[in-house]
């Protein structure tokens, strides 16, 4: 069996690794354009702020790695056309320039995502920088050192997090963003007031509801960023307003959302025959709405990549679906979110309420009992749990890893109300939170039951 793995991040190290072990027989060629594998993106705040201070622990791979594992990598090579129906694919050694065909019996697309860069005037400007790869994270962190003003346009989990790390390392930092308020994709009002509250506590400055419109230079290198509503002095900009998925190669030969992200079914196959999909090149069936959504998550392309390989000779494990579950720190809070927040359930046209419960997470007679905020959104007519999200100064995200499966489970909150929960005062109260939200959803007065004689 011929395989042949387009791009090598996440979903394609996941893909590359498994489908060596389980098929030893199998002849891997890996097509890779960037000259590193299997760079953990998520770590490049931590990266920059100084945390991490050896990038390596940042790979969980290489090409070495894998040779070990007899798949062959191309490192600096570019697919450049792929015939799906034809099973060929034509590549170029971005080193030499030499161009060449290959075949395949099998072909694995991760190919990932790109950032999305609008085209502003001023946008060639020196310093205008974007996140995602690690020769990016260098750049940032060369560029930084000489920088004093700083602005992150995009107010996402990546912009967040450099905002946080720029201010830590001294500079003076701007956040803009299109939204009126910051991930708003990820949380709800409540949320990311307190949030917007703490960082601007730390001195950064916030340019909510504010569209860029240009950038303007002195000697070829940026100087401000234009808004509707005002300018910004910037020795450095980075640009983090979110991502397209990488799949121009496949363009009219397998099905495809709107946006270009790849449809793959739950053994991961696309409407091509023999040829699979995983990571932020596809969408994911989100379970809280039952449709296939793009939510370019690392975890999502580790599972869909790792299924690749075990469905790629035989259908054999399905994908359960995904609720975006994700968590990020900032400052001194622990937050998390999976599924629907309050707003996007109302965005997607359903009916839905929330509870939100403010509670110490342990007995008040223990000598600390910090207060953790909980709110559990769901479905008005079915009670079915849709997502929730989570902030505390105490570590309490792995609930949402609960609510999660909750969800992809179908679950009520009626359910949730009395889920066997353990109690310790160390760690809970006798209601687990999570109870005490299902609690708060229950009727006050129970409808009466149908007995049956």
């Amino acid at each position: 069996m011929k395989v042949a793995v387009i791009g090598c991040t996440h979903a394609g190290t996941a893909a590359i690794v498994n489908t060596a072990k389980l098929y030893p027989d199998a002849e891997i060629t890996v097509y890779e354009r960037n000259d590193n594998i299997s760079f953990l993106s998520c770590g490049i705040a931590l990266y920059v702020g100084g945390m991490v201070k050896d990038p390596q622990g940042l790979f969980y791979s290489s090409p070495e790695q894998l040779a070990e594992l007899g798949v062959k990598t191309n490192m600096r090579h570019e697919v450049t056309s792929v015939d799906a129906a034809g099973k060929t694919l034509r590549a170029r050694n971005l080193t030499t320039g030499e161009e060449f065909n290959d075949s395949f019996d099998k072909l694995i697309v991760t190919t990932g995502s790109w950032p999305i860069v609008p085209k502003f005037e001023g946008i060639e400007l020196e310093n205008i920088l974007l996140s995602k790869n690690f020769n990016h994270s260098n750049t940032i962190i060369e560029k930084a050192q000489q920088a004093k003003n700083i602005v992150v346009v995009g107010a996402g989990y990546i912009g967040v997090e450099l905002v946080e790390a720029f201010q830590l390392n001294g500079k003076q930092v701007t956040l803009i963003d299109a939204e009126d308020r910051i991930l708003s994709k990820y949380l709800d009002a409540e949320y990311t007031d307190k949030i917007e509250e703490s960082l601007r506590e730390h001195g950064i400055t916030l340019a909510l509801g504010e569209k860029v419109t240009r950038f303007t230079g002195e000697n070829g290198k940026v100087a401000r960023v234009v808004t509707d509503r005002g300018q910004y002095n910037a020795d450095l900009v980075i640009m983090c307003i979110g991502f397209r998925p990488n799949t121009e190669l496949l363009k009219g030969q397998v099905d495809m959302l709107g946006n270009g992200a790849i449809i793959v079914d739950e053994y991961m196959r696309t409407s091509a025959p023999d040829v699979y999909a995983a990571g932020d090149s596809c969408a994911v069936f989100y379970n809280p709405t039952k449709k296939h959504a793009y939510i370019p998550l690392a975890t999502n392309a580790v599972r869909m990549g790792t299924l690749v390989a075990r469905n790629l000779v035989a259908p054999t494990v399905k994908y359960m679906g995904t609720q975006g579950t994700s968590g990020i720190k900032i400052y001194e809070d622990n937050i998390a979110g999976t599924g629907m927040t309050e707003a996007s359930a109302k965005e997607a046209g359903i009916d839905a309420e929330a509870v939100m419960i403010t509670d110490n997470y342990r007995p008040e007679f223990m000598p600390t009992h910090e207060p953790v905020m909980l709110k559990v959104v769901y479905e008005k007519a079915t009670r079915r749990i849709l997502g929730a999200q989570i902030m505390s100064k105490v570590d309490l995200t792995q609930s949402i890893n609960t609510i999660s499966v909750c969800i992809q489970n179908g679950m009520k909150m009626e359910e949730l109300a009395f889920v066997d929960f353990f109690f310790q005062p160390h760690y809970n109260k006798p209601w687990n939170f999570l109870n005490s939200a299902g609690l708060g959803a229950l009727p006050q007065v129970p409808e009466r039951e149908t007995v049956q004689a």
